[in-house]
């Protein structure tokens, strides 16, 4: 490798990973720019927006963009103005990159709803690579009880399950469903369980149905059965719009569905008497703000939360979202770089 270049994976043409649309990519090494460090990647987390991205159910925001959203590394430049993080400070580089801080939404605490934002991996490059820039404001130190592997998938799965886990109102002590157990959904469920929430999982894969039986949940089943009482509350992992209906019947009275991830297929019609009425909610969850990620990676440091990852290198980020694809990864998958 040449000198002030990297190595890094981009989406070229956006298929069905069959196809293998991300390509390995040399770059100039990123300098950062006012209010930026440059972070030297150790891992990388591999999320389902990735794979959405890359076989193009998200558009990518321009040719050859970077993916990776959950990066920990180490600060290894710091930009003119950067003044919160130093040389050699371990840090996350999450999906929120950044802002306007200007619109009806940040201002009113809502960041979340930006109507001017930018996300890592699918605006600005992000972590399957050697280096990756992040504003300074956006990044979190990671706390010491996680390894670099462990706190990876906390970034984007950890924080984006536990905003889902607060949008659903699931009350103290309350009949939670999550739908899909991946790597988002193991978390969340670790979160509930210490709170008190009495666990049913609903997954079409027996090595994740039984890793919720490990961690805890009350039973576990296939994504079409129903569960064994009602539900105070319930989060669907799972990008598939026909199991609304299914969550949505099995929620009691008052109870909420909440949809995790960024995409998902079409939802069949909704009967208002058998899915909707006694005050049932179905709700959306977009992103997620910079308080939301503190609050987690607080919550998880303290009740010290288990994280489940496989290991890929990081020339085999291709393999690692065929994987991903078929459901043969049984918690949540790491790119790691070699030892620097």
């Amino acid at each position: 490798m040449t000198a002030g270049k990297m190595r890094a994976w981009a989406v070229d043409v956006p298929g069905q990973m069959s196809t293998h649309p991300l390509a390995l990519v040399e770059r100039d090494v990123p300098e950062p720019g006012t209010g930026q460090v440059r972070v030297r990647v150790s891992v990388c987390g591999v999320c389902r927006t990735d794979l959405h991205l890359a076989e193009g159910d998200l558009s990518p925001r321009h040719h050859l963009v970077i993916p990776g959203h959950e990066v920990v590394g180490r600060v290894d430049a710091v930009g003119p103005e950067s003044t919160r993080f130093n040389p050699g400070d371990r840090i996350g580089v999450p999906w929120l990159a950044h802002t306007c801080g200007l619109c009806r939404f940040c201002r009113s605490g809502r960041e979340n709803l930006c109507l001017n934002p930018s996300f890592t991996g699918w605006d600005v490059d992000g972590g399957y690579a050697e280096y990756v820039i992040v504003n300074e404001g956006y990044a979190y130190p990671i706390p010491d009880i996680f390894s670099d592997i462990e706190a990876a998938p906390l970034l984007c799965a950890g924080i984006i399950g536990f905003r889902a886990l607060r949008c659903s109102g699931l009350p103290p002590d309350g009949r939670l469903g999550i739908y899909g157990f991946g790597g988002s959904a193991h978390l969340t469920a670790q979160i509930a369980l210490a709170e008190g929430a009495r666990l049913h999982v609903m997954t079409r894969s027996p090595a994740a149905r039984e890793l919720a039986l490990e961690l805890g949940a009350s039973s576990a089943g296939d994504s079409t059965d129903m569960p064994p009482e009602r539900l105070d509350a319930a989060i669907l992992f799972a990008p598939v719009g026909t199991i609304v209906p299914r969550a949505m019947e099995a929620l009691d009275r008052g109870g909420t569905l909440a949809i995790a991830g960024i995409y998902l297929s079409d939802i069949p019609s909704l009967n208002y008497d058998r899915h909707l009425f006694e005050e049932r909610s179905l709700r959306s969850v977009t992103a997620n703000t910079r308080a939301n990620g503190a609050e987690f990676l607080e919550t998880a440091a303290r009740i010290g939360i288990k994280v489940s990852t496989s290991a890929y290198a990081f020339d085999d980020a291709n393999a690692a979202l065929v994987d991903l694809a078929q459901d043969r990864v049984n918690g949540a998958a790491v790119l790691v770089r070699p030892s620097q």
